[in-house]
């Protein structure tokens, strides 16, 4: 009896032992496999770290910040002249409209002038007269000089120099950078002035100043609307430069290049076209 009792304890001894070992090495491998994922942990930590460090001195690399403030500023720059071109040839414009106004009105200020002489020279030699007769002759003769020389109505030219003058006054403020207030004298002026010959100039430094203040939702929509209403206008082709240039600002890289394309198809000659060309070659 006693003799079974000590095998019992021993086996039962025996037993305890083998689970003891077997729990601890259990333990032991997953103390191994979580140092196995934290040292993984920290190697992905670390190619994180390396990474992050590498973009700051990416970002903090001096000459690459130099060279992309140069961009900038001569970007600016190039705006800048683009803007002064376009004010030039809009006063190259404006001072051949003038001349020629000048020119028309001076050919028929002297059509005028000539036309008694014209009528009197065509006119048959009359047979001589008794003095009875030829008396009355000068009190005839003078009223039709008087009435050859009479100017033309006053009305017409104050009315052409009152719009020009509009016109120019609300240019002036784009000029000056007055831009806002440009856009309102404008607006006044297509409002008052309809049917002038200056109403899409109107529209495209509309839009120009839209460009400036950028707002290129409004400069877009002004200058479509210029396109739309006057396809034959010289500031057509240069609306749609602008519109190209609006989207570009706009990030619409896409709709750029097709504006620009577009207008290359549809104003060959014009100089806008050629500066198409240009940008579309430099995105290559």
């Amino acid at each position: 009896m006693r003799l079974r009792a000590f095998w019992l304890s021993l086996l039962i001894g025996c037993n305890a032992s083998y689970a003891g070992l077997f729990d601890d090495e259990e333990a032991r491998k997953q103390i191994a496999a979580q140092q196995a994922l934290i040292g993984d942990l920290r190697n992905q930590g670390r190619t994180l770290e390396a990474r992050i460090v590498k973009l700051e001195e990416t970002l903090n690399d001096q000459p690459l910040l130099e060279l992309h403030n140069q961009i900038e500023t001569l970007r600016l720059d190039m705006n800048k002249l683009q803007g002064q071109i376009e004010v030039l040839v809009n006063e190259n414009e404006l001072t051949q409209k003038r001349q020629k106004d000048f020119y028309i009105d001076l050919d028929s200020r002297l059509r005028r002038l000539e036309q008694p002489d014209e009528s009197a020279a065509s006119e048959s030699p009359a047979p001589p007269a008794t003095k009875s007769e030829a008396a009355p002759e000068p009190s005839i003769e003078t009223p039709a000089r008087v009435v050859a020389v009479i100017p033309p109505p006053a009305s017409a030219a104050p009315t052409d120099t009152l719009e020009s003058r509009e016109y120019e006054a609300a240019y002036s403020l784009f000029k000056n950078a007055k831009y806002q207030d440009a856009i309102s004298q404008f607006k006044q002026f297509i409002k008052s002035y309809p049917g002038s010959s200056l109403v899409p100039s109107a529209h495209y430094w509309t839009g120009n100043a839209y460009y400036a203040k950028r707002d290129f939702k409004n400069a877009i929509s002004t200058q479509e609307k210029l396109i739309a209403t006057f396809p034959a206008s010289s500031k057509a082709p240069d609306a749609m430069l602008n519109i190209a240039s609006s989207q570009q600002e706009m990030n619409q890289k896409a709709a750029a290049k097709k504006t620009l394309e577009n207008l290359i198809a549809k104003y060959p000659g014009s100089d806008a076209a050629q500066k198409a060309k240009q940008r579309l070659a430099s995105r290559k």
